[in-house]
């Protein structure tokens, strides 16, 4: 073991004292989780009415757009319920609080130490995890390192946000999760009413706004424009989305069509007569 990674494992004493100001906010802590807990068992949960209030919820497509993510890995594209969806469902099935802390910011080894939680009051079902968060951030040459603090910052909640969704998911039956899912999978596939052909216009007109051409999406999809379904179009959305938030590259996604030696020298013999 070396002299850093001791340093780094021993335990940093506690103070002697502590400052009034620390004191307040201790006992605020204290007071309010007995505060929610006795809420909670004052004002106990409908059932029925939360799983209407998440039919309706994912009925909107304002939540049902945001209700997916899709990024890169290992060569494989991972998909699955967001962070959004998750908060939402958590306010839908009430009595439930979450969130992220940073425990410890270390410049000098460009790390942090984050907390990512969920507990349900009511049955006092809680999980959390604790992780450590490199101030790094992946690039196609390598990680680079990040000491903007504005970088630091948004790196720590992209991190936490994946764990809070994990967190949440955790304490949430199953099925109000995969009910809620289908509804939302369902709602893109409609497309709030809109007739499809309007819809695929419209996913055209956008992604030529990032650079992809009609061409790019029917070689991705394997059909012509005008063979595509509502799952083309709602999964054209999902990544659209994961795009826009920086999940995904356009190039990820699209790749773009390789480029033969004949179409570079337009077909002419190596001897470049004609």
């Amino acid at each position: 073991m070396t002299y850093q990674d001791i340093e780094r494992t021993t335990p940093v004493a506690a103070p002697a004292r502590i400052g009034q100001g620390t004191a307040v906010e201790q006992s605020r802590a204290v007071a309010e989780v007995q505060a929610a807990i006795v809420v909670a068992q004052q004002c106990p949960r409908d059932i029925t009415a939360a799983v209407a209030e998440m039919r309706q919820s994912c009925t909107q497509p304002y939540l049902a757009e945001r209700a997916f993510f899709r990024f890169p890995r290992a060569g494989q594209t991972v998909s699955g319920p967001s962070v959004h969806l998750a908060r939402e469902l958590a306010r839908c099935w009430g009595n439930v609080q979450y969130g992220l802390a940073e425990l410890r910011r270390d410049d000098e080894y460009g790390e942090s130490e984050m907390q990512a939680f969920a507990w349900d009051v009511q049955k006092n079902s809680r999980t959390s995890s604790t992780f450590i968060v490199p101030h790094k951030r992946d690039q196609n040459g390598g990680p680079k390192a990040l000491t903007g603090m504005r970088d630091i910052y948004e790196n720590n909640a992209n991190n936490g946000a994946r764990r809070v969704r994990e967190a949440i998911f955790a304490i949430l039956p199953p099925w109000f999760v995969e009910e809620a899912k289908e509804l939302c999978a369902r709602t893109l596939r409609d497309g709030g009413g809109k007739p499809l052909n309007i819809r695929i216009a419209d996913a055209v007109k956008a992604f030529e706004g990032l650079g992809v051409t009609a061409d790019r999406i029917e070689t991705k999809l394997g059909r012509l424009t005008g063979k595509w379904t509502e799952h083309d179009v709602a999964q054209l959305q999902v990544i659209y989305r994961s795009v826009q938030q920086g999940e995904v590259s356009v190039d990820d996604e699209f790749p773009a069509p390789r480029v033969t030696a004949d179409e570079i020298t337009g077909g002419a013999p190596a001897g470049g007569e004609a």
